[in-house]
């Protein structure tokens, strides 16, 4: 089946307040790269309510155009407001790509969406392909998260995908970079509009957020219940943009919050630098944070999964390991 008259890749670029959400910026990163292979445009559609200082930022983070819908009653997120508004632009721009944030605001809106559009959703995606006619690879956890199925649209365009954040890498801002800005007006039909917002009450996020740490100190069941406050210590004696993180087991046992999560059910992470302790290293783990810098894994398995990914292994007891290398830091702090 042809889709001649589908063309371009399109990133719903998702903001919270006027601040733009960081995995709308890692999808111009990697939608400028799929843009780039099938000789398409790039281009970024923003919806909200006094946005437009938004959109030079876009143009520079990797977009070609940028389509925005400036409106009052898009001021905060409500799902039929935001779904006539998108639809108002993909229904008419017809795009052969669409790609949306997995986040609470992205996985309410793509399936809507998509409904709209009569095409399907691979939700949830971790990896991209395209090729050069356009034909987009979707690879995402199935069966949970136990194999990666890639799903492919060749019978509906747009096709569309949501991505989970920490996936994808930013593009540098590129101030120079030139883009067309356009305002799209759209009537909406406030019939429909049977939501109403009453009041915005904001959670109080006290804990660094582990997609942004330079340093992870993940934990996993070989560490145990006992010796897991071990962990924070050693990351306070890292230093600044250090946190703490861990797998699945830990967060099942009630160790960690779910929100500290790494892998495939958790957070995909990319920091500098990543110690894995007690981790065994099973693919749905791997799968969240084989991409970081340099992987340090402690772990007595010497046969651990863990240790296929790590630039340096360690095997032998974490529980005993971890506090050494407690006093190693600080004696090398002291002889600064």
């Amino acid at each position: 089946m042809e889709f001649k008259d589908y063309k371009d890749v399109y990133i719903f670029i998702e903001q919270r307040d006027g601040v733009l959400a960081d995995i709308s910026l890692e999808l111009l990163g990697k939608g400028r790269e799929i843009a780039d292979k099938t000789h398409s445009k790039l281009i970024a559609f923003l919806l909200g309510s006094k946005i437009k200082g938004l959109t030079n930022v876009l143009v520079a983070g990797g977009a070609d155009e940028v389509l925005f819908v400036d409106d009052a009653c898009l001021e905060h997120y409500i799902t039929e407001q935001y779904v006539q508004a998108a639809y108002h632009i993909i229904s008419s721009k017809k795009p052969n790509i669409i790609l949306i944030g997995a986040t609470s605001i992205g996985r309410d809106l793509a399936p809507r969406l998509a409904a709209r559009l009569h095409t399907g959703l691979t939700a949830d995606c971790t990896k991209l392909e395209v090729e050069e006619d356009g034909s987009l690879f979707s690879t995402r956890p199935a069966f949970g998260g136990n194999l990666m199925a890639t799903i492919i649209s060749p019978d509906n365009r747009p096709q569309m995908s949501t991505v989970r954040p920490g996936v994808f890498k930013k593009l540098e801002q590129d101030s120079k970079r030139q883009g067309k800005i356009e305002e799209v007006k759209v009537q909406f039909d406030r019939n429909k509009f049977k939501v109403e917002l009453v009041e915005v009450k904001k959670a109080e996020v006290s804990k660094k957020k582990i997609e942004d740490a330079k340093i992870l100190v993940s934990g996993g069941r070989g560490v145990g219940k006992d010796n897991f406050p071990t962990l924070s210590v050693l990351a306070e004696t890292i230093g600044p943009n250090t946190t703490v993180s861990g797998s699945r087991a830990v967060v099942d046992a009630k160790i960690i919050d779910q929100s500290r999560q790494v892998g495939q059910t958790g957070k995909t992470v990319h920091p500098d630098v990543y110690f894995a302790l007690g981790i065994s290293g099973a693919i749905q783990h791997v799968a969240g944070m084989e991409e970081s810098e340099f992987i340090i894994a402690i772990n007595k398995d010497k046969f651990a999964p863990i240790f296929s990914v790590a630039d340096l292994g360690i095997v032998g007891d974490v529980n005993k390991i971890v506090p050494l290398l407690i006093d190693a830091i600080k004696d090398a702090k002291a002889k600064k």
